[in-house]
């Protein structure tokens, strides 16, 4: 939490296929996408790191969910660990529950690059 940088009560970003968030939805928890299980946490994005993400390891793909998580609900659990290109990106350390969703929305592929909403750069 005392990372520089890193703003207490952000909104950070998980991108979910609609298989995964349909999970998600009728289960209440998920471990995540199939990286996810393999890395042993869960996977977030700032909003400055999502565009980067979702080109990076979405390429193409439709049908993907936005997920909008605020931090101050992960607890202790989240943690911040330096990753793609020296970056620190936000690492659950326990299941994804639905209840630490603060709003979902699809994320549309229009012309082959994903549409965020504003404010999410």
């Amino acid at each position: 939490m005392g990372l520089p940088g890193i703003t207490v009560g952000m909104v950070i970003y998980k991108i979910l296929r609609g298989a995964e968030w349909a999970d998600l939805r009728t289960k209440g928890e998920t471990a995540g996408a199939p990286v996810d299980v393999a890395d042993g946490f869960v996977h977030f994005s700032t909003p400055a790191q999502a565009a980067e993400t979702a080109a990076k390891h979405f390429a193409g793909a439709e049908g993907l969910m936005l997920l909008g998580v605020e931090t101050d609900r992960l607890g202790d659990d989240l943690r911040w660990e330096v990753s793609r290109g020296g970056a620190e990106f936000p690492h659950l350390y326990r299941e994804l529950r639905l209840s630490d969703v603060a709003w979902a929305q699809p994320l549309p592929l229009v012309d082959g690059v994903h549409q965020f909403p504003a404010g999410v750069e």
